[in-house]
């Protein structure tokens, strides 16, 4: 049975080269690992960490998805971000993309050995570039911002930069 269900994806995913026909490809997922800096406009200190973020695309040209998470590390604090973001993307040309996003984001906070959870909304701005019009590897610089729903309402801005994995492929229409 399990070399049955191969043969048969073998066969759906080569279908198209065997036919000839010329399909644009694009990756079923884009893996985002970098490094992110996080300012609090009302008050704290800077903080900096890393980054990962996994980008799917459920809508051609008109919806992106991006879940990520960062821990931000300052003087006696460290803060786990994780947020979910849905983005428009538009192509500047074969190698750079902007995409716009919003969504939320969830953040845990431990401080003086308490704990604190909270909501945040978060906005950003995502520059992708792509040294070759394959897009298989590249990097990014997202700035964005947030406004904190919990008690404070911290506002604060951030920026991520790294690299970019584009992974897998399917063929798009």
């Amino acid at each position: 049975m399990r070399i049955a269900t191969a043969a048969l994806l073998a066969t759906l995913l080569f279908a198209g080269k065997a036919f000839g026909q010329a399909e644009e490809t694009e990756p079923v997922a884009i893996v985002e690992i970098g490094g992110a800096g996080e300012w609090a406009l009302t008050h704290g200190t800077p903080s900096y960490g890393p980054n990962v973020a996994v980008e799917v695309t459920p809508i051609r040209e008109w919806l992106e998805i991006e879940a990520g998470v960062t821990p931000f590390f300052s003087r006696g604090q460290t803060e786990w971000d994780t947020d979910l973001l849905f983005k428009k993307p538009y192509t500047l040309s074969k190698t750079a993309e902007f995409m716009f996003g919003v969504g939320p984001e969830w953040a845990h906070t431990i401080s003086g050995g308490k704990s604190t959870n909270s909501v945040t909304g978060e906005a950003a701005l995502d520059f992708m570039f792509w040294p070759s019009p394959k897009r298989r590897f590249g990097w990014y610089l997202e700035p964005s911002y947030g406004y904190n729903f919990g008690s404070g309402h911290e506002q604060s801005m951030s920026v991520s930069v790294g690299l970019l994995i584009a992974i897998g492929s399917v063929h798009s229409k």
